[in-house]
């Protein structure tokens, strides 16, 4: 048998927020797109669908973490880089941009919260 694991209290309601929030994300990128490219008329058709399979990857990823699975955390990184991308191609601000990667800083931080229920020495 294998251990038992503990999550820091943190972590876990930093978990259960991301995965509220990608899968509200994800329902409204896909659901209100159009009427989002209104107040972004730069960004070509191919964006908020995009952003939309990108909640929907972070929702997966998140309850990856939950499961101990440091794939979740990379597969963040990785969404984290498409969505700068795609926010460039849009046309926001680099502080905007900025602020939307802090949200894998804010991951890894929580990760390393605690001793022995420090989560990222527990993922697998």
């Amino acid at each position: 048998m294998s251990e038992l694991k503990r999550r820091h209290g943190c972590l876990t309601a930093w978990l259960v927020l991301m995965i509220f929030t990608n899968s509200l994300t994800a329902v409204v990128y896909s659901l209100a797109g159009a009427f989002l490219r209104r107040f972004t008329p730069g960004a070509p058709r191919w964006a908020f669908p995009v952003l939309a399979a990108v909640g929907i990857v972070n929702t997966v990823c998140a309850f990856a973490l939950f499961r101990w699975k440091k794939w979740g955390f990379y597969g963040f990184v990785a969404t984290a880089l498409v969505t700068a991308v795609v926010n460039v191609v849009i046309g926001l601000k680099i502080v905007q941009i900025l602020l939307g990667l802090a949200g894998v800083a804010i991951l890894y931080g929580v990760l390393q919260i605690g001793s022995e229920k420090k989560g990222w020495t527990q993922l697998e």
